[in-house]
Order: C-alpha cells, then structure tokens, then sequence
C-alpha cells in the first residue's frame, strides 16, 4: 500500500487538473482520448463516466491495464486496473449538470457507466512550486539529493 505521504503528494499534483487522458489497449494497439477527471479527492482510484456504447468501454472489459495521464502544475502518469462500475449511488455521487448536456442524458440511464482506475503506480514530472517538497520526498524515499530543480520519480502504489 502507499504511504500517506506520497498519497498526499499525488492528490497535489492532480488536484484541479480538469482533463485526463486515458489510454487504453485495442486490437490495433493504444490509443488515448481526454476525459473529464471527477471533482473526488484522490483515495488510490480515479472515476470517470462513459456510455457502454463506446469503444473504451469494450477495450476495458477485454484489457483491465490502463494509463492516465494529466498535464497542469505537474506532469502525472497513473498506471492502474480498470473496471466498470454501475452503481446508481455511485453514479449519482459524482454526477454534475455538465454531464448531462456533454452526455445527453441522466446518471440513472442504464448505459452510463462508470471507470473506476485502481491506481497501482504514478509517476511524476514536477517543475513549479512543489519542486522543493518533491526533492525532498524524493530525498527521504531514495535517500539521494535531486540533482536538479526538475525532479521525476515514480511511486509504486499496489505491492
């Protein structure tokens, strides 16, 4: 399990960054398309909605191996596991109005579904004013100094 600490960091590094991009595996190879990221605290697993007539909602029940990716303050990609989820309570907790008219319909229509990422590993690329903090998590997790005021480290969250 991850450390508190590190938890913490990562929901930083996320926080308040609207959109992610999802990669999943086709027949084909990868591909990766913008989702919204849910206005959750991170806990370990990230949410995102989609209809089951989509493409990526058949490329996760073939292939749960996922990667998301966000770019803000940071640069964040989250490796995990992804499954579907059709829980109404759980749909109805994270939905908004802006879904409705992105996705023309309700939470509680049965073709909405929602990914839940078990995040298993995240790396980070941190240049702004998490750099000093960064540094010296990274200095405390590998008792080396970051060389530079660019600092990437990659945190194993599933052992």
């Amino acid at each position: 399990m991850m450390k508190q600490e590190e938890m913490e960091t990562l929901r930083e590094l996320i926080k308040g960054v609207d959109t992610a991009m999802l990669t999943t595996l086709t027949e084909e190879g990868l591909i990766s398309r913008p989702m919204k990221t849910q206005e959750v605290e991170f806990d370990g697993d990230l949410w995102f909605f989609t209809k089951k007539e989509t493409d990526k909602y058949k490329e996760i029940l073939h292939d749960q191996e996922v990667n998301v990716a966000y770019a803000g303050k940071s640069y964040v990609s989250v490796r995990g596991k992804a499954e579907i989820v059709e829980d109404l309570d759980k749909k109805k907790e994270l939905w908004s109005k802006a879904y409705e008219k992105v996705l023309q319909t309700s939470y509680d229509n049965p073709d909405i579904v929602l990914i839940k990422v078990k995040a298993e590993a995240a790396e980070y690329w941190e240049t702004g004013n998490f750099t000093k903090r960064i540094a010296f998590l990274y200095k405390r997790m590998t008792g080396k100094n970051a060389e530079s005021t660019h600092v990437n480290e990659t945190i194993e969250l599933d052992k």
